[in-house]
């Protein structure tokens, strides 16, 4: 700029670096004039208060142990197979019968499906052999009502039966010399079951504005932008809520309305267990007597000897005081190797935070469970944990070996839906609409299969 003649330039808009406070009876303080130019000592560390929040990678994290933890899925839905018990009950109403009879019948109930036939013996009462001598006319087998009649093979029976269904234990059974072969054959059975696709979905907004704010805290790796906290914050919620949904989520049973008609929704983890599995409600195992009731029924189930258990924190603390308490005891082995569970590396048991014993042929990996202790979570709610068997199932109807857990992602020709990221804006490079922002977007679609769920166990207060 060209200045005029003689005229001295001007800096600072004609303010003097120093002056002269005219009336020093005003004068309060320095800070009350120079506070605005003063740099704040700032700690751009930010604190994790509540230490690592994410919680996904609790279902994963067992399923690591179990085997693969993702699979591909091609349809709205995952079918799989499940075998039936090898032996069935024939279940039956029988008549009035006192302790002192010799022989009885019994009725089928209508829809129920029996395996009774001519010549079998059954274990009635627990003790009491009786023979099938007669099956009314159309076979007990078929899907109309009818009768039986049964008779001891010694002596009379050990306690009067209740006209009530009951389940009598097909034994064996038996022919008289030069007799024909049974009456009919038994047929094997599978369970199909199908378990559907939850879509989730997540965004993130940042303005153009907001992308050029450089802020007070370090959010990591020496970045100042805060709207970069928010987006990893926000992926983070996307994967808890994907995992919650799969470890929570409950099959539709009512006609949904408004926003939500239409959508599907898979079964969960803990639902599975409710409805197919071991559910045990007398609160946090707390002795050996509680470890033997679960160990009982896990043998009636054909269970693997070995179970990882992911608790809370007061379940956690009882199995440490029971341990403790026990340790040396007949029966009871405590061990941090984790040989076999956890590929053959010795304390690799201990190296993934895992505290080991053994009971009763079965061994016990615990460890907690974050997402059981977050107060803003489940926390104090019905579910203080669950015991997941370490082992693969054999498909009955494919003869592949599966993982007893699996989770499913939709999948084909390059196309994954495991995890959907995509952003749309203006801004930071993206340039596909003409909205001053950047929304960022996240969509998942996955679901949770649950085979051999008898095997399992759901802890609940």
């Amino acid at each position: 700029m060209a200045l005029k003649p003689n005229q001295p330039p001007v800096f600072n808009d004609g303010k003097p670096a120093v002056f002269r406070q005219l009336d020093p009876a005003k004068y309060s303080s320095l800070g009350d004039y120079i506070n605005e130019i003063n740099k704040p000592d700032n700690r751009d560390q930010l604190v994790k208060t509540y230490g690592y929040q994410q919680i996904s990678g609790g279902i994963t994290g067992f399923l690591n142990l179990t085997g693969a933890i993702r699979a591909s899925g091609t349809a709205d839905s995952v079918q799989f197979w499940e075998e039936t018990r090898l032996h069935s009950y024939a279940t039956v109403n029988p008549a009035v019968t006192a302790s002192t009879a010799t022989s009885f019948v019994v009725t089928k109930p209508a829809g129920v499906a029996s395996v009774l036939r001519l010549n079998d013996v059954v274990l009635v009462n627990g003790e009491d052999r009786c023979i099938v001598t007669a099956i009314a006319a159309g076979e007990i087998a078929s899907g109309t009502v009818a009768t039986a009649n049964l008779e001891l093979l010694s002596g009379t029976l050990s306690a009067a039966l209740a006209t009530t269904a009951v389940n009598l234990p097909v034994i064996g059974n038996l022919f008289k010399q030069g007799s024909d072969q049974n009456s009919g054959f038994l047929e094997s059975n599978v369970i199909k079951r199908t378990n559907a696709y939850n879509i989730v979905k997540e965004v993130f907004k940042v303005t153009g504005s907001q992308a050029t704010n450089i802020g007070w805290v370090n959010v990591g790796n020496g970045d100042y932008r805060w709207y970069v906290k928010g987006e990893m914050d926000t992926r983070a919620r996307f994967l808890d809520k994907r995992e919650m949904m799969m470890l929570l989520g409950e099959t539709l049973g009512n006609t949904l309305t408004g926003a939500a008609a239409g959508v599907t929704a898979g079964e969960g983890y803990f639902a599975s267990l409710e409805t197919r599995g071991i559910v045990n409600t007398g609160g946090a195992i707390a002795s050996f007597a509680d470890i033997d009731n679960i160990i009982a029924e896990l043998d009636k189930q054909g269970a693997t000897p070995e179970y990882a258990m992911y608790v809370n924190t007061a379940q956690g603390l009882e199995i440490d005081d029971m341990v403790a308490s026990l340790n040396g005891a007949a029966g009871f082995a405590q061990t941090t190797t984790g040989v076999n569970a956890f590929g053959g590396r010795d304390g690799g048991g201990a190296d993934l935070g895992f505290q080991s014993f053994t009971r009763g042929g079965y061994t016990f990996h615990k460890h907690d469970w974050k997402l059981l202790n977050d107060p803003t979570l489940l926390s104090g709610s019905k579910y203080i944990g669950a015991m997941i068997p370490m082992t693969t199932v054999v498909d009955p109807k494919t003869g592949i070996r599966a993982n007893a857990l699996e989770m499913n992602y939709k999948d084909t020709n390059g196309y994954s839906r495991e995890l959907e990221h995509w952003m749309t804006g203006s801004i930071l490079g993206v340039h596909n609409t003409n909205v001053d922002d950047l929304q960022f977007n996240y969509r998942s679609e996955a679901c949770l299969v649950t085979r051999a769920a008898n095997q399992h166990v759901l802890l609940k207060a």
